[in-house]
């Protein structure tokens, strides 16, 4: 392989975002009488599309709104939340960042997110300009498991598949890339420890230990 660019997921991947999700889906199910466990509902939902997880809800409930609609103001409690709340970052993940753009290798950002959830954490943390390009659910017809997004990054990036490795911590992610025809780490977190990760092509426990890889393919 030569390795000529990293495609790298954000939630859950770069920040542990999982829980200020958790908050805006209560915030906005509170009203309606609905309410879950943390754990349980970031194991279940980690990773999947927000209307896909609108849709279950939804279903599971009886609600009377509909799923667009609960997905649509999921979008907009979490753009307004990380104006003043930004997620705590995961292991290792500002260093590997760093140090694959000094390496020189070409850097993108492919995220199941809306762009005005990506952007305030991508800007806040200082992480945005450090990735050549930057790719959100906004950006595809077809988010995340669908290979699009990775195929949208891949081609603004000018890089073909078989030059690039993404990196992932969900099933949907995972999926994602494989779907590209990438080759995908898998980096479990707490609330993604139970995924299938068989399409993976590599397990690692952290950032730090991808990096490590990184170094010696160059």
């Amino acid at each position: 392989m030569s390795l000529n660019a990293v495609l790298f997921d954000m939630d859950g991947t770069l920040v542990d975002s999982e829980s200020m999700h958790f908050v805006c889906w209560s915030q906005l199910l509170k009203p309606y009488g609905v309410s879950y466990l943390e754990n349980d509902f970031c194991q279940r939902f980690s990773g999947r599309p927000t209307l896909e997880a609108a849709i279950e809800i939804k279903q599971e409930h009886n609600l009377s709104v509909s799923a667009q609609f609960l997905a649509d103001e999921k979008y907009r409690l979490f753009g307004e939340y990380v104006k003043s709340n930004l997620p705590p970052i995961m292991p290792f993940a500002e260093q590997t960042l760093k140090a694959v753009k000094r390496s020189g290798l070409k850097m993108a950002l492919v995220t199941g997110s809306a762009s005005a959830e990506a952007m305030p954490i991508l800007k806040g943390l200082g992480f945005y300009e450090l990735f050549d390009t930057v790719v959100t659910k906004d950006d595809v017809i077809n988010p995340k498991p669908a290979g699009d997004p990775y195929l949208l990054a891949l081609k603004n990036i000018n890089e073909a598949a078989e030059n690039a490795i993404a990196v992932e911590d969900t099933y949907t992610g995972v999926t994602a890339a494989s779907n590209a025809s990438l080759d995908v780490v898998a980096i479990a977190n707490s609330h993604t420890q139970d995924h299938d990760f068989s399409q993976a092509t590599y397990k690692m426990s952290d950032l730090g230990e991808f990096w490590q890889w990184v170094e010696s393919q160059l």
